[in-house]
């Protein structure tokens, strides 16, 4: 499964909105990422031709089991990378901004490491 950082966070956002909102249209991840609408616009065809997303006649975004996937381990990556860093000190701000450019890039061992560390030093309460 190899598809760029850019979409990553894109179906992160869709999974955390529809957590937040219960529904999700591009207008929510304009305001969300702060991005322009052709880009956002753009950023959802491509996520529809990968058949990562499915968007209805009404414009409102479901991710498709693929999708779903990635997204849920961006962010289970996002969540425990931040805990992680947090209980090391750095503020919360940093860390959610590290963690953030960390969950795309560490590699699975890594993160299992990083994570049963965390764990077993109490560093770490989420579960993945």
């Amino acid at each position: 499964m190899n598809i760029h950082e850019s979409a990553e966070d894109y179906l992160e956002t869709i999974l955390i909105l529809k957590d937040r909102l219960g529904v999700v249209r591009s207008i929510d991840i304009v305001r969300e990422k702060e991005f322009s609408k052709p880009s956002i616009s753009v950023a959802m065809k491509k996520l529809r031709e990968n058949g990562y997303i499915e968007m209805d006649a009404e414009g409102y975004i479901t991710l498709l089991p693929p999708g779903e996937e990635i997204a849920r381990r961006i962010y289970t990556r996002h969540r425990l990378l931040s805990e992680f860093l947090e209980h090391l000190g750095v503020s919360r701000e940093n860390a959610a901004a590290d963690a953030c450019k960390m969950e795309h890039d560490i590699s699975a061992e890594t993160f299992e490491k990083l994570v049963a560390f965390g764990k077993s030093r109490g560093l770490i309460t989420a579960e993945n």
